[in-house]
Formats: structure tokens, C-alpha cells, sequence
């Protein structure tokens, strides 16, 4: 039960709102596809909120895959701490964690770094945009990158997400950050057919890992398998 208790602050890790309250419980609030929250009534209304103020706060989910959990506090930063990795504009995503996290993973690099243990928040779009700024191809085995490889990956993470904030997310129709610029800024995403932006072949669209993923098929080709390196040469490099 939330009745009485108290917001004391509001923060986000990975792609979970926490919600901690006086009585020391958090509530965890994944917005999934289609969660949101609006002050006003809103369309597919699953929960509300009344705040001592007669805010009405509402809770919409069309699809229904958002979830919300209460838990103890102690609970709470366990269940947080199994599920996701460092927060990526954080010092603690460095190139060796990146590197260790994709050694001897025989998954796809996209797969890898969708992964919430590996970066904490990343999701698909940004997952595209970061891999086509590091010249990496989305279906390459996640062990095979070199280490200035996965420099580059690294770096082209936090590229693509610090556009995103600085153009306040891609407006993309359904009312999620309306107002944000990001889908002007897409370098492959949403641009199948399009020609790159760094070589001029048209952007593809294929899926690895069960994801709609564009890329480059040019400058994203895929690596031999004979130019592997081997897992702990790269481990030694970083």
C-alpha cells in the first residue's frame, strides 16, 4: 500500500524510475514500450496517483508491458544491482569494463550491449546509432572486437547518448518526448534506403537478436572471422 507514505526523491537507474519514500520502501517503475506518466487524464489509464495536493497523477501503458514493484530498501538496490551495469556518462562505464563484459561472448555485439548488465540503459536506437559511429557491424561476434575497437565503441555510447539529451530525445510520434529533435540527428535509425551520411551506400535494415536494426552495410561491413583476435590478447590490450 502507497496510502500515507511520503515521496522523498525521485531518481532513475538504468531504465527504471526508483521512486524512494519516507518510509523507506522504493517503488521501482519500468515504463517498458509505452509507460508513461501524465498530470492530465490520459487514454489506457492502468494506475493513478493522488498527491496531498489533489495532483492527480496517471500512470498509461497501451501495450501493458510496463511493470511496478515495492519493495523493501535494502530489496530494492539488490534487485537494481543483479539487473543492470554502470550508468553509461558515468566514470564507472570505462573501456576495460566494456571489454571485459564483451570477452568471450560468441552474441551478436548489438545483443551484448542491449544487455542491461553491460550498459545500463542503452536501448535500441541508441544501440544502433553508438555501433554505426564505431564502424562496427551489429551482427559481429561480441569476442572478435579489438581493443581499439571496442575504444570505439565505447566512445560512440556515449556519442549517442549525449546527442540525445542535447536534442531532448526523438520525437517519434507517440507522445514520449514530444518536442525532442533526436530523430533530425539519426544516422541510421528510421533511415533504411537513406544514403550514409559517411559513405553514401544506401542504410539497411536487418534484425539481430530479435531487434529492427539499421546499419551501414559499407562502412559497418562485417570482419573476417580469420582476423579474430583472441580473448585474452584483447583482455591484455585495454
Amino acid at each position: 500500500m502507497l496510502e500515507g507514505d511520503r515521496v522523498a526523491t525521485v531518481d532513475r537507474r538504468g531504465k527504471y524510475i526508483v521512486i524512494r519514500l519516507a518510509s523507506g520502501r522504493a517503488l521501482l517503475v519500468h515504463l517498458r514500450m509505452t509507460g508513461g506518466f501524465r498530470y492530465s487524464p490520459a487514454s489506457h489509464e492502468r494506475a493513478v496517483l493522488t498527491l496531498d495536493d489533489g495532483a492527480r497523477i496517471a500512470y498509461r501503458d497501451l501495450r501493458r508491458f510496463g511493470t511496478w514493484e515495492l519493495l523493501e530498501a535494502e530489496d530494492a538496490e539488490e534487485h537494481l544491482s543483479i539487473r543492470l551495469g554502470p550508468e553509461p556518462l558515468e566514470r564507472g562505464f570505462t573501456t576495460r569494463f566494456l571489454a571485459e563484459r564483451l570477452a568471450e561472448r560468441k552474441a551478436p555485439v548489438k545483443a551484448a550491449i542491449l544487455d542491461q548488465r553491460t550498459v545500463a540503459g542503452l536501448g535500441n536506437i541508441y544501440a544502433d546509432e553508438a555501433l554505426w559511429r564505431a564502424k562496427i557491424n551489429p551482427s559481429r561476434e561480441a569476442e572478435t572486437l579489438t581493443a581499439e575497437e571496442v575504444a570505439a565503441l565505447h566512445k560512440g555510447i556515449r556519442d549517442a547518448l549525449k546527442t540525445g539529451i542535447r536534442y531532448q530525445g526523438a520525437d517519434l510520434g507517440d507522445g514520449a518526448y514530444a518536442g525532442g529533435r533526436m530523430q533530425e540527428r539519426f544516422r541510421v535509425y528510421g533511415r533504411e534506403g537513406d544514403p550514409c551520411e559517411r559513405c553514401g551506400t544506401p542504410i539497411e535494415k536487418t534484425r539481430v537478436g530479435g531487434r529492427g536494426t539499421s546499419y551501414c552495410p559499407s562502412c559497418q561491413a562485417a570482419r573476417s572471422s580469420s582476423s579474430r583476435p583472441s580473448a585474452s590478447r584483447r583482455r591484455n590490450s585495454v
